[in-house]
């Protein structure tokens, strides 16, 4: 007892009670992205560089070597052997360069995912952006040239990179073809030419950024456009121009003489038309819409930390409850 303020007695102050001691901190903890410097670096990219969403490997560039002298095959191979008389030739050999084209394609998927380059997400991402174009391609069907589905392949391209963007072109054709009612002969060229527009967006220097970027994404819109228009062109040239016309192929005609012949039907049959309702097509829209496509596929690219490691962690332990 001790006294209090008024003279009187008061019980003695108890002492603290011991309280109970804070649960022990896990020992196994998963990484704080905002701690790990690994973690922080796969959503941190410095400037000039982008997602890695398929890596080109050793692997991978052999596979898109590959292709990409397939496809020239396909497409040439009529100047360096005689054609068939009719306008279909391509009808009988069409479901075999189909058969030739779908492998290369796929090899491209399935030497990622054995090389672990291609994880579900970048899959995902990809059939996504498979539908989206797909789904695109049918507001200009073509009109007077208006093609809706090359700008969103050339942007994807580049943010995600050559080997994402050629599987990209190969594949939203094909799906686009099966949503119009598109397939025939010429379907396996018009997948190889998308793919190589996608493989070629990859590969424009990526340290150009703002508006300077999307001058030049607009420049190469408007080329992909005709270019894709002369490769296509190819396709059919030899066999529907008729023969014993000044835009005729010659079988067995040298080589340079050939190529003359098919870039004057190209400017006469589709360069002032077709072609360049296409090419208005890809700079109008990569003029309007290409930097918020372009922002909202970087950060994408960011939520989706396609360079993240893969980590495993144990999970955490927590103190019993008493």
């Amino acid at each position: 007892m001790t006294a209090g303020t008024d003279g009187g007695p008061r019980p003695a102050d108890h002492p603290p009670r011991p309280t109970d001691a804070a649960p022990a901190a896990p020992e196994d903890t998963a990484p704080d992205p905002g701690k790990d410097p690994a973690a922080r670096a796969a959503t941190e990219r410095p400037p000039g560089r982008r997602a890695s969403v398929i890596r080109l490997e050793p692997r991978t560039s052999v596979v898109l070597l590959l292709a990409t002298l397939a496809g020239l095959a396909m497409f040439c191979w009529p100047l360096f052997a005689p054609p068939q008389p009719a306008a279909t030739a391509h009808a009988a050999d069409a479901p075999l360069l189909f058969l030739l084209a779908m492998p290369v394609i796929l090899a491209v998927v399935l030497a990622e995912l054995s090389s672990g380059g291609m994880d579900p997400k970048a899959l995902a991402l990809l059939g996504v952006l498979s539908a989206v174009n797909a789904g695109l391609r049918p507001l200009g069907a073509g009109t007077a040239g208006i093609e809706t589905v090359f700008f969103l392949l050339v942007l994807a391209g580049r943010v995600f990179g050559p080997g994402f963007g050629f599987a990209l072109g190969a594949v939203s054709l094909f799906a686009s073809a099966l949503l119009t009612a598109g397939v025939g002969p010429w379907l396996p060229f018009q997948m190889v030419s998308a793919a190589w527009i996608g493989l070629g967006a990859g590969l424009l220097p990526q340290r150009v950024r703002g508006k300077a970027e999307i001058a030049m994404l607009a420049a190469y819109g408007v080329l992909a456009a005709y270019v894709f228009g002369f490769i296509m062109n190819m396709w059919f040239w030899p066999f529907t121009a008729g023969p014993g016309t000044q835009l005729s192929f010659t079988a067995g005609a040298p080589l340079l003489e050939n190529l003359h012949t098919f870039f004057l039907f190209t400017l006469t049959t589709s360069t002032f038309g077709w072609d360049t309702g296409r090419a208005i097509t890809n700079l109008l829209a990569i003029l309007l819409v290409g930097p918020a496509v372009l922002a909202v596929l970087r950060r994408a690219a960011r939520r989706a930390a396609f360079d993240a490691p893969v980590r495993f962690t144990p999970p955490r332990r927590t103190a019993p409850h008493r």
